[in-house]
């Protein structure tokens, strides 16, 4: 019987919440998504979770040849989707009202969301060359975890009432973070 160091497990979930949880685009999206029911939401976090398997593959394949200016391309691609999305909440037409529409609006997200990609080339090459697979698996359930009870969360204590709190407060985080992404993204071409 092969032993599996529980703290590998642990480490690699702790992860996956280090990235689900803060504040963002993609769980703005989720908050708001997640109005219409769980399920809503959750397909937007099953959405940036894939790309987060993606990321996974490619860091794992080609660890050494991502280039700075490949990054920032990213980032102005992603600032420009994301201007896009919080123009959609703020008119409350979402780019999509299928539960398979959001698991594409959290895939995009989350393939040009500079703060994953940031996440993946910094803490997630640190994951893979450091520990062991079982990391990986822990940081999946990390984030499926996320991608389940913060959903459930918005629907049950945050519908109803203070569903336009939520829509607003949406739309100013992916606004923001579009703003952000943009500037870093512009600024390297500009030097």
């Amino acid at each position: 019987m092969v032993e599996i160091p529980i703290y590998f497990l642990l480490f690699g979930y702790l992860l996956g919440i280090s990235l689900a949880a803060p504040p963002g685009p993609v769980n703005a999206m989720i908050a708001n998504e997640s109005l219409k029911s769980k399920l809503h939401g959750t397909s937007v976090g099953a959405g940036a979770m894939t790309a987060d398997l993606i990321f996974f593959i490619i860091m794992f394949q080609i660890k050494k040849y991502i280039t700075l200016t490949f990054l920032h391309i990213l980032y102005l691609i992603g600032g420009f989707y994301l201007l896009y999305l919080s123009l959609g909440i703020l008119r409350s037409k979402m780019p999509s009202k299928k539960i398979s529409g959001n698991f594409f609006v959290g895939l995009t997200m989350g393939l040009t969301n500079p703060f994953q990609i940031t996440w993946w080339i910094t803490v997630g090459l640190f994951m893979l060359n450091q520990f062991s697979y079982i990391s990986a698996v822990g940081f999946f359930l990390g984030i499926i975890t996320w991608i389940t009870v913060f959903p459930l969360g918005i629907n049950k204590f945050l519908s109803g009432r203070f569903s336009e709190l939520v829509k607003i407060f949406s739309f100013l985080t992916v606004l923001i973070f579009a703003l952000i992404i943009l500037y870093y993204g512009v600024l390297y071409f500009i030097r």
